[in-house]
């Protein structure tokens, strides 16, 4: 159920979205728009767009596209035919856009502005560079830069090949400056650290950012927060235990605030909202015990505006720091994106613009002005694309919680009928299923395939409360599987399914659970398990994110064996009946292809049937699209061998 003004909005855009979906024929692409930006006065909005084909065997190209707040196109930019582009951002002024164009091919990152309808270059990096951020008064760009960078930035890439003297050549991002004239870029942060994010202070003097010294990709865990000056010297404000996301500074420069919490992965976002004096000190509290997950944050004038997950319902919200109060001012079932956060908001802070979508409605460019009954699409491109799902929010109880999750089914169901589904289970296991658009792949073959799926969102998960995320503590497989059992039951309550027609999916951490749930239930008839991860011991000396480990059990594995012991699959494995699919890429970084191979081999030895693929030169996301394709055929393929008889 939607509420007050956003929901308003989005009611009379799906409206306009359906009325066009009855006599639709079958889409020939979804028109995507990532990194949507509102300039600063609102008149215009820009965003990296791209047309998505199911049957594509390479990745679609982008294009950077500027329209008016009405829609019109004011100007499209697509200097470099190999390149890929990311972090648009305004300038102050509104008159120019920079933004980072990555030539992976010659491995070059170019800092390019847009200004006066023409483009040119403002610096070079031979390596790796993202987030360009104009200074307060629009004279100077920063950037993060990874010079000669041995591989993608971020865990969930292909990791470099392991051969040579191990951890010897670590690669460090670093703030870079350079005038928005254009010149040499000065890297200004210290050569031995990784900054993850960071924000011009208003003075135009320095950063503020979170930040850790050694391997970028397994030490943001125990980043801490800093501040950064133009000459490099570099000052820790604050050093919680906990993760931090989204560091941003006050207009007066006074305080920091951030997203603060258990986060099993650098860009998946959800905590509290902590603030600290720029001096540095202890991090406070300022929404203890909401019932919701933060997702993103910025300073308008007095009052942080940002996202929030409160169950099944994404909501814009505005907060005062001072009291920690929390203004809801829409909510509504719908994912939202934007390019610095869920919504991207007017300097004002009066209007905000992002990507919009759910299971069933293609995505929108969506502009709404806070205050006003209604928003307005500004983009038509996928108006005429029906819907290939039925999607309703379930919510049930699982001791003492309120879970929450999605059923999608095929669009058509037949009276009488009963239907084998898939539970898929999430990554994370900080994050959360949610709304999105469901055009080609997996889910979409499954559905055509008659399954209804199931995606669970039990404790671990965001949108209830850190409380709630953090209730898998030290207990992996344990509460988390029963929610999820207890999700399946109510499900069977109110949809047509067949109990003993049950599949169980998921990758990374819903891996780990496949495999988990393989070894500790007979309930379901059919396992696909990607990149798991099947005993924790030896996991904790093969992986490149170790630190992600300490919040979840508490100690190190040498510190405290027993209980990474008691929960890996590997160990009850004897219990193990169900046929499973087990999947990785060779490259994995977070979790490792020893794991898939330790459970494959597990399985084998208890005669169960199992199958095992590893893909080439992929990391922890299976990227390419001949595997992306021939893996969503395997899936399907192993589900309808076991639960279509």
């Amino acid at each position: 159920m939607t509420s007050n003004l956003l929901g308003a909005s989005i009611a009379a855009l799906s409206v306009a979205l359906a009325s066009g979906a009855a006599s639709a024929a079958e889409p020939q692409g979804v028109r995507q728009y990532a990194a949507v930006t509102l300039s600063p006065s609102g008149d215009r909005v820009v965003a990296i767009e791209s047309t998505d084909k199911a049957d594509q065997t390479i990745r679609p190209h982008g294009e950077i596209v500027l329209r008016s707040a009405t829609g019109a196109i004011l100007g499209k930019y697509d200097p470099c035919a190999d390149c890929g582009y990311a972090g648009l951002s305004f300038s102050p002024s509104g008159d120019a856009i920079a933004f980072v164009a990555t030539n992976r091919k010659i491995e070059t990152a170019a800092l390019q502005v847009i200004e006066g309808g023409k483009l040119r270059t403002i610096a070079i990096v031979k390596g790796v560079a993202e987030t360009p951020r104009w200074s307060p008064d629009g004279k100077t760009i920063a950037l993060l830069a990874t010079v000669g960078a041995h591989k993608e930035v971020g865990a969930t890439q292909a990791g470099k090949p392991l051969t040579g003297e191990i951890g010897s050549d670590t690669d460090e991002q670093r703030i870079g400056v350079v005038s928005a004239k254009g010149g040499d870029l000065k890297l200004v942060s210290t050569a031995d650290t990784w900054i993850y994010e960071y924000d011009w202070t208003p003075d135009g003097r320095g950063f503020v950012a979170t930040a850790a010294k050694g391997d970028g990709d397994n030490n943001w865990w125990i980043a801490k927060l800093v501040a950064v000056d133009l000459a490099g010297e570099t000052k820790v404000l604050a050093s919680p235990s906990y993760q931090m996301n989204f560091p941003r500074v006050s207009p007066d420069g006074r305080t920091v605030a951030f997203i603060g919490g258990i986060m099993s992965d650098f860009g998946s976002v959800g905590g509290d909202l902590y603030t600290v004096p720029i001096s540095g000190g202890t991090p406070r509290d300022i929404t203890p015990g909401y019932k919701g997950t933060f997702t993103s944050i910025v300073w308008r004038g007095d009052l942080l505006r940002g996202s929030a997950l409160i169950g099944a319902n994404t909501a814009n919200v505005a907060v005062t720091p001072e009291t920690g109060a929390v203004k809801i001012e829409a909510q509504a079932p719908y994912s939202f994106s934007a390019g610095d956060g869920r919504f991207s908001f007017t300097a004002d802070g009066k209007a905000f613009a992002a990507t919009l979508s759910t299971f069933e409605r293609a995505p929108i460019i969506g502009l709404h002005t806070i205050g006003e009954p209604q928003g307005r699409a500004i983009t038509h491109d996928n108006d005429a694309l029906e819907a290939h799902v039925a999607a309703r929010s379930v919510t049930w109880t699982s001791d003492g919680y309120t879970v929450q999750g999605w059923l999608l089914s095929p669009v058509t169901v037949a009276p009488g009928k009963t239907y084998p589904m898939i539970v898929q289970v999430h990554g994370g296991p900080s994050a959360a299923a949610g709304p999105g658009y469901v055009a080609s792949g997996t889910t979409r073959d499954l559905l055509d395939h008659g399954y209804f799926v199931f995606e669970p969102n039990p404790r671990g998960s965001y949108g209830q409360g850190e409380a709630f995320t953090r209730a898998n503590v030290r207990d992996l497989g344990g509460g988390d599987l029963r929610d999820i059992l207890a999700g399946v039951d109510a499900v069977e309550k109110i949809a047509p399914i067949d109990d003993k027609r049950l599949g169980v999916f998921g990758h990374s951490y819903g891996g780990f659970m496949t495999m988990w749930t393989v070894a500790h239930s007979i309930r379901f008839h059919a396992a696909v398990a990607g990149a798991g991860i099947a005993n924790w011991m030896s996991y904790y000396g093969e992986n490149g994110i170790d630190q992600w480990m300490i919040p979840f059990f508490g100690a190190s594995a040498y510190d405290d064996p027993a209980i990474y012991d008691k929960l890996s699959p590997i160990r009850t494995i004897r219990n193990a009946k169900t046929p499973t699919f087990i999947y990785v890429g060779e490259r994995d970084v977070e979790c490792p292809a020893p794991q898939s191979i330790e459970f494959w081999h597990g399985l084998k030895a208890m005669n169960v049937p199992v199958s095992l693929v590893i893909y080439e030169g992929e990391g922890h996301g299976i990227r390419k699209p001949e595997h992306i394709h021939d893996l969503a055929h395997r899936i399907v393929d192993w589900f309808d061998r076991y639960l279509k008889a």
